[in-house]
Parts: C-alpha cells; sequence; structure tokens
C-alpha cells in the first residue's frame, strides 16, 4: 500500500494528513504550520492539549509551533512571533509509491499583515518528513528582499510523556546550562531529572539527545539551531495557562531546537535551515 496524504478539517481548521503503509501518521494544520500530531509505532507521541484553541488566530498549545522570527518576548514582537498566528498555504507533496516514508511542505511569506509587524521581505517553508517510527522537521527561511535581517525562534515540540517525574533525558553533559527560573549558569550533567517546574536552554553540542520515558525511549537530534530548550511548567505554571489541564503537566516535556541568545543574520538571497529528528529506538 502506497503512502497516502490529502486535506481534510480538524477542530474547524483547515489541516493536511500523511499515513504510511505501517499505520504511523502525522497531521498538520495550516493555521501556524502547526504539527498537530505523530502517531508512531501504534502510539500518540506529541501532546496536545484538551483545551488547545482553534479558531484560526490564536496559538494552538501542544504539537510543534514555528516559534519566529522572534523567541519568548526577547524583543519587540509578540511572544514567540507571529508565524504561528498566520495561516500558512499547501505547498505540496512527496510521497514513497511503497509506503516507506513520505513528506509534506507548507509555506508562510511576508504579506502586507507581516510587515506592519515587521517590515521584511521573507519565505518559510516547512517540510515535515515521516518514515516508520521517525519524523523531521525541517524549517527553511529566505530572505528575498535588498537588505539583511536576523531572527531568532525554534520548533517549540510538545513530547507526550507516561510520567514526566520518571523520565531521564540524556546526552547534554558539559554543555552550557542557563536555569531560567534561578538565573543559574553551569555545565550540564549528564543526565536530567524532569520533576516539578523546568525552563532551562542549552548552548550548542553535537550529541544526540535520548528520551527515556519508562520503556520508551526517543532519539532527538537537530541542525542549524544552536540552542535547545527543555521546559515543563510544572503544576502552579500549568494553572496559570488558561488552555492547557493543570494536571496534564506530569505527562508532557518539551524539547525545542531553538535559536535564543544569539540571532540569525540573513543576509539577500540568502537561505537558512535548522531541523530537528525524532525517532524511536
Amino acid at each position: 500500500m502506497p503512502a497516502a496524504s490529502g486535506p481534510l478539517t480538524h477542530a474547524g481548521q483547515p489541516s493536511h494528513h500523511l499515513t504510511l503503509a505501517n499505520g504511523d501518521r502525522l497531521l498538520v494544520a495550516l493555521h501556524g504550520g502547526h504539527l498537530l500530531s505523530w502517531r508512531a509505532a501504534g502510539r500518540e507521541r506529541l501532546y496536545l492539549s484538551p483545551r488547545a484553541v482553534f479558531d484560526g488566530q490564536a496559538a494552538i498549545r501542544g504539537g510543534v509551533p514555528v516559534c519566529w522570527p522572534q523567541f519568548n518576548a526577547r524583543g519587540p514582537l509578540c511572544k514567540h512571533g507571529f508565524a504561528r498566528h498566520r495561516p500558512w498555504s499547501w505547498d505540496g507533496a512527496a510521497l514513497d509509491p511503497n509506503g516507506d516514508g513520505g513528506a509534506l511542505r507548507l509555506r508562510l511569506q511576508d504579506d502586507a499583515h507581516t510587515r506592519a509587524l515587521w517590515p521584511h521581505a521573507f519565505v518559510l517553508t516547512l517540510t515535515l518528513a515521516l518514515q516508520p517510527g521517525r519524523l523531521t522537521l525541517q524549517l527553511a527561511v529566505y530572505n528575498p528582499g535588498p537588505t539583511a535581517w536576523c531572527f531568532t525562534g525554534a520548533l517549540h515540540t510538545y513530547l507526550r510523556l507516561d510520567a514526566v517525574a520518571d523520565a531521564r533525558l540524556s546526552g547534554l553533559r558539559g554543555r552550557p546550562e542557563w536555569d531560567a527560573l534561578t538565573d543559574r549558569r553551569q555545565p550540564a550533567p549528564e543526565a536530567l531529572c524532569l520533576a516539578g517546574p523546568f525552563d532551562r536552554v542549552y548552548g550548542p553540542g553535537a550529541r544526540p539527545l535520548r528520551l527515556q520515558d519508562g520503556d520508551q525511549v526517543l532519539a532527538i537530534e537537530q541542525s542549524g539551531w544552536s540552542d535547545t530548550v527543555v521546559w515543563n511548567p510544572g503544576a502552579c505554571g500549568a494553572a496559570a495557562l488558561a488552555d492547557l489541564p493543570t494536571e496534564d503537566h506530569a505527562h508532557l516535556l518539551c524539547v525545542e531546537a531553538a535559536q535564543v541568545d544569539t540571532p540569525v543574520e540573513l543576509a539577500p538571497g540568502a537561505t537558512w535551515q535548522g531541523s530537528q529528528t525524532l525517532a524511536l529506538c
């Protein structure tokens, strides 16, 4: 059976799916270019809040938001920039006839609305490549204008866990670590205990990460992005978010491929690419 893709509607929003012969599947909304679901080996691997707002305007809580051209509130734009609030366009699919893989592409480019917020021409292309047990998200940023500009951002990936208190994230040893909750800086340990509120930024490193969640292991790699952000709101943080059930903090972890402290400067006519790959071990 070949891989299959096509348009559909999810929670009233235009979406596209890609389904492989083995049943692995992804679902992406055009609003925000937002990956909503990745099912692999019969199990949902991403966390999507049951209180997520699907009104075509608000950012969607969970899945993989595209944060661009600003990370968090570090600049003049709305938190995490405008890309996750804008309608993206469908840019095609490439399917393996044997059903063993495929990719979907979405696109966002400047218009009068974005130029009123951020006065630059740009083209974003999000490619979502699916293989059995493996997902790669690649964001390409192109500057078609006559002047250089800078950006920060992230692929803000929400992972679904059985129990965050029992999970372990390894592979960060020795990387610069900034704890945003305590403003403490130190080298990262080999493995992180993730219970409670957690908000840390890790500098560059070549080793892939491994997330152990019970008997499930997920390998996480990135390229292009300089930083990795690990975040869990904890009970108090979740209670402050209207679109997140308080108890769900115990079953999610964000591991983000990010550009936090050092903006990317993109020359006229240049393209930058950053990716994150999630693979079952």
